[in-house]
């Protein structure tokens, strides 16, 4: 199971919010050892990504699959109206995203709600689970 050689510091990562804004700096760089930074060392970390098809489990597969998501670029993505909720080991963020999206016909907007889950670890906050889903604002 390849890992990421280098994880931030954990002073990077400690908050909820600290590690959301690592995620999606990483997704807006297509920096693949950065994105897998922010996630639990555990087996159980899961990823369900907007376009459909099948839960990923475990971080080869979640790997694997945002290695093929950055073969096309750096993904354009802003986060939009986070809601948070928050305990002491656990925090559940609900995120719409723009994407916005440039092809010959000019600018689009595509919209994904997402609901993130980050676990507090001995490493510091970390993802657990990112769940999303084409929406609207």
């Amino acid at each position: 199971m390849a890992r990421s050689k280098t994880p931030p510091p954990a002073a990077l990562l400690a908050s909820p919010d600290d590690v959301e804004a690592q995620f999606y700096e990483a997704l807006q760089h297509g920096d693949l050892d950065k994105l897998m930074a922010v996630w639990c060392d555990d087996d159980d970390i899961a990823c369900v990504h907007p376009g459909g098809g099948a839960r990923l489990s475990g971080a080869a597969a979640i790997r694997a699959s945002f290695e093929a998501v950055f073969a096309t670029g750096p993904i354009p993505l802003q986060p939009h109206s986070v809601r948070r909720m928050h305990t002491l080991g656990c925090a559940v963020h609900h995120v719409v995203e723009r994407i916005a999206l440039i092809d010959d016909k000019g600018l689009h907007s595509a919209w994904v709600l997402a609901t993130n889950v980050y676990l507090k670890t001995a490493q510091g906050w970390r993802m657990a689970v990112p769940h999303a889903s084409p929406g609207s604002p």
